[in-house]
């Protein structure tokens, strides 16, 4: 396409010449069509303007030269860019670790894990095809002896978990019951199985392993439990920066007081974050990496393994968009896992609201994680393949980037985004709580009519689920209160149990007693850690909309299929979760109080906590009145100040001692 006589020609512009509407002649010839003057004036005018075009192009004349400079030294020049910042970064971290090494340990860490990585790619590159050719005999020599080698391998493994498990449980037998749940579940499963004689039991196996791995190195062990620890109080203290936005925006008395302005804007917050991280390309890296890992060791599809991997970061209708180009030819049981990791994961957007509530953040994160293998494997259990799959094989899937053009749209983008998510978490709230409280009045003017007083949604569930709430592990005492929990998450969803299970741990973190009158205020931390488990999931009745409909706008075509495999996804979704619970039960490591007798000599009787509350029940059971004198045993025996002491709780907690 061109344009007549001097007008801009998009010819003239790709092959870089000068456009003649802009040179010394158009203006000229501009000059002349509206009439200007003419003979010596614009000779003279015309040597003017020939001086300044000529003084412009040499005033330019150096920049283009530095143009054409960085052009073809753009290799080198990065290289000393970069190697400029690593010298400076690592003055930085010299200084840093000088002046307070503790302090600077997080950096430090940082630090060696983005430098192992970087060396890790720099050694794959260069030396990688050597060391698989130098390594190529031995892998030979492996698949040789791998038939036997298998076996020998799955019997040592069961012996070291049988003996660990005796030895483990010797301490703490009810620890027992979580894997008789355990066991049960999945049995549980497997009876429902579409078909019983196709199912692929090195996904099954690797997927619980993989499970219970993860379960002990956070739960159990030391690096574990204090990286996870340290993990929960970053992002705490991370979620705590949307007071500023949303206490500007909303006041501060607003943000102190009102659930909506304190809660809801952490998930803007989260979702803004996530979108950054997205643009970035960090949150595909870690999909990728973690989807390897699930493919290599269980054995199933690139397509299916990726989107529940993306399910430990994103919703249910999300992670179908990673593998959106794939969704019309996936096979049944592909789908099924899809659907399944979706109902079995949390999104990290909500996690964040969650945390807010004081639901502990390790364990969120941790269940999440843990999540992942266990869906797949459950999935594979209770709908096996039984199609070619037309990825079988496939090498690998891509993963769309986003569509941002910098990073302040891709922020700006998350946090629109966002917004219908906070609306709709909104009107739910309003909604179930408003249905839940219909519902109690109409099951209480029920139970009236047969003499049956305070009975409601909850009481009911309490006792239909509390043979469940049971095997996953928690105390029968505790039993009714987890049932009622898991009750809510089921059949309304779980943004309202966590809130209500967050104000049991508020009530024990209190001091408050554990009873009044019928009613349980609190339940045990191991009931505790045994429902935040249980609750870590979307799979409630209400999110079988939100999955045709997330699932039904990516791939029309296939809205049957999507129709007759959603409630077996589902099901299988709440025993996810619920394998979940049963590890958490059997991993639990009671937590000690410590000395009572040292906490009561400093400890602050103005207000209760429940230390305190522990200690007291602790001095109670120590105190025996006999014969008209008060006297303790144990470690309270000859403190002189344990009389005080007993008198201090007996103002705070009703006990006979008193």
């Amino acid at each position: 396409l061109e344009m007549e006589e001097s007008q801009i020609t998009l010819d003239s512009l790709e092959k870089g010449t000068d456009n003649p509407a802009f040179s010394f002649q158009g203006e000229e010839r501009h000059y002349e069509e509206c009439g200007g003057p003419s003979g010596d004036i614009q000779e003279k005018r015309r040597g003017e303007r020939k001086g300044r075009f000529s003084s412009c192009r040499k005033a330019l004349q150096p920049a283009s030269k530095a143009k054409h400079f960085c052009k073809a030294h753009a290799k080198v020049l990065k290289r000393v860019v970069l190697a400029l910042l690593g010298i400076a970064y690592l003055c930085y971290f010299i200084a840093a670790c000088y002046l307070n090494f503790q302090r600077a340990l997080a950096l430090v860490v940082i630090t060696a894990v983005v430098v192992f990585f970087i060396c890790w790619s720099f050694f794959k590159k260069h030396c990688g095809a050597k060391v698989l050719l130098l390594l190529r005999p031995v892998g030979k020599g492996f698949q040789k002896s791998w038939p036997w080698l298998k076996w020998l391998l799955w019997v040592a493994l069961l012996a070291g978990l049988i003996a660990w498990l005796v030895l483990d449980t010797a301490k703490n037998p009810e620890q027992l019951i979580s894997l008789g749940g355990f066991c049960a579940l999945v049995l549980f499963l497997f009876a429902c199985s579409k078909h019983h004689g196709a199912v692929s039991w090195r996904a099954v196996f690797w997927g619980l392993g993989l499970e219970f791995l993860f379960g002990v190195f956070v739960l159990r062990t030391t690096p574990g439990v204090q990286a996870f620890q340290w993990l929960g109080d970053q992002i705490q203290i991370f979620l705590g920066y949307t007071t500023a936005g949303s206490g500007f925006v909303f006041g501060n008395t607003l943000i102190a007081e009102v659930f909506a302005f304190e809660t809801l804007p952490i998930i803007v917050f989260f979702s803004c974050v996530m979108s950054i991280l997205y643009y970035l390309g960090v949150m595909q890296l870690l999909i990728l990496k973690i989807s390897w890992l699930l493919q290599v060791s269980m054995g199933t599809t690139p397509t299916e393994t990726l989107s529940v991997a993306g399910n430990i970061f994103v919703g249910q209708t999300e992670a179908p968009l990673l593998v959106r180009p794939y969704l019309t030819d996936m096979t049944l049981s592909e789908i099924h896992a899809v659907m399944t990791g979706g109902f079995s994961t949390i999104a990290g957007s909500v996690m964040g609201a969650y945390i807010s509530f004081g639901i502990d953040a390790a364990s969120l994160i941790a269940a999440s994680v843990m999540a992942a293998p266990c869906a797949l494997a459950m999935s594979k259990l209770m709908y096996p393949e039984v199609e070619e799959s037309k990825f079988k094989g496939k090498g690998s899937v891509r993963i769309a980037s986003g569509e941002e053009r910098n990073i302040l749209e891709a922020a700006s983008n998350g946090a629109a985004t966002s917004v219908g998510l906070v609306a709709n978490i909104a009107a739910n709230l309003i909604a179930f709580l408003a249905m839940l409280e219909f519902i109690n009045a109409a099951v209480s003017w029920f139970g009236e009519m047969v003499d049956i007083k305070d009975l409601t949604f909850q009481v009911i569930l309490s006792y239909v689920l509390m043979p469940v709430a049971f095997l996953m592990g928690a105390d029968w005492a505790d039993s009714p209160v987890v049932a009622e929990l898991l009750g809510i998450k089921i059949f309304l969803n779980e943004f309202v149990a966590y809130q209500q299970l967050s104000m049991y741990k508020k009530n024990r973190l209190s001091g408050l007693e554990e009873w009044d009158g019928n009613r349980k205020q609190w339940i045990s931390e191991r009931a505790e850690s045994i429902t935040t488990f249980a609750l870590c999931g979307f799979a409630n009745l209400s999110s079988i909309g939100i999955m045709l409909g997330g699932l039904g706008s990516l791939a029309p075509d296939r809205k049957g299929a999507f129709a007759s495999v959603v409630l077996r996804a589902l099901l299988t979704g709440i025993c996810v979760s619920m394998l979940n619970a049963c590890l958490a039960g059997l991993l639990h490591v009671p937590t000690e109080v410590g000395d009572c007798v040292m906490f009561f000599s400093t400890a602050n009787f103005s207000n209760t906590s429940y230390t305190i509350y522990t200690c007291c029940k602790q001095l109670f059971s120590s105190s025996v009145f006999e014969n008209g004198t008060l006297s303790f045993t144990g470690s309270w025996a000859g403190q002189a100040e344990s009389v005080l002491w007993l008198t201090e709780c007996c103002g705070h907690y009703n006990h006979t001692s008193c």
